[in-house]
């Protein structure tokens, strides 16, 4: 059964507990750059999603519920009872989903990166995406993908760190790869957002195309408790690009609730 699947688990640093949640086809070492800002104030636990980095694959197709379930196994497997949460683009659905489950375990949450108030053309165009990966293969969506990843100057100056994200997607089982893709797709926030009564940070790239200021500023309105940040110049991977960044605004986030 995958029900529920018992995730590769980091546990690093000193403090307050702080989950780290990461997005599609990617792995914990997501969080590389933003680790040395975070570690000194928190105990950082970071995983891999199912089917991700070094995290067993599960038998079947799944959903956000049980990417959820992923997580709580995690937090008992620690013995963590109350923490801080952050997720990063998919990783920014399961973090509210688990906190609108187990609100008492939630300390605040980081929606980084995320969508949710899509329109029909916003969703439309993500649905695009997934029906050009599964007719023309993974592999050939990808430099249409790293033009919303990455900024221009980004890509020409470090495209060593582009490379390997692309060889890590690459390198993810395809099927799961479309799985998440398609929760990523397929999930609206919108419905129960207004009932996540934890502090949240909501953050995104300026450039963004797919988790837009614009979504993101009704995202921050719908959320009872919410501090928005948008981040002038950036795209989607704000982690690989300015996780040090990132890592700083959730500090004095969670800094400013004490």
């Amino acid at each position: 059964m995958s029900d529920v699947i018992d995730c590769e688990y980091t546990v690093q640093g000193d403090g307050p507990p702080l989950f780290l949640i990461h997005g599609i086809g990617a792995a914990r070492n997501t969080w590389a750059k933003a680790l040395p800002e975070l570690t000194p104030h928190y105990t950082v636990i970071t995983y891999d999603l199912r089917g991700h980095g070094e995290s067993p694959l599960p038998d079947d197709e799944f959903g956000l519920d049980e990417l959820v379930n992923d997580l709580e196994r995690v937090r008992e497997r620690t013995g963590i009872e109350q923490a801080h949460f952050a997720g990063h683009s998919l990783g920014g659905m399961i973090g509210p989903a688990y906190a609108l489950r187990y609100p008492d375990r939630v300390l605040s949450l980081g929606l980084l990166s995320t969508a949710a108030f899509r329109t029909e053309d916003d969703s439309a165009k993500v649905w695009g995406v997934v029906k050009a990966m599964e007719e023309r293969g993974i592999p050939q969506i990808l430099p249409t993908l790293t033009d919303r990843w990455f900024t221009d100057d980004f890509i020409a100056n470090h495209g060593d760190v582009v490379e390997r994200r692309l060889q890590q997607v690459i390198g993810t089982d395809p099927d799961i790869f479309m799985n998440v893709f398609r929760i990523y797709a397929g999930t609206e926030m919108a419905p129960w957002l207004h009932e996540v009564m934890a502090p949240s940070l909501v953050l995104t790239g300026e450039n963004d195309g797919g988790c837009n200021p614009r979504l993101n500023r009704q995202i921050g309105a719908a959320l009872p408790d919410a501090e928005l940040v948008i981040m002038d110049g950036y795209k989607h991977s704000l982690l690989l690009e300015a996780g040090d960044q990132v890592a700083r605004h959730i500090h004095q986030f969670i800094s400013d609730l004490a």
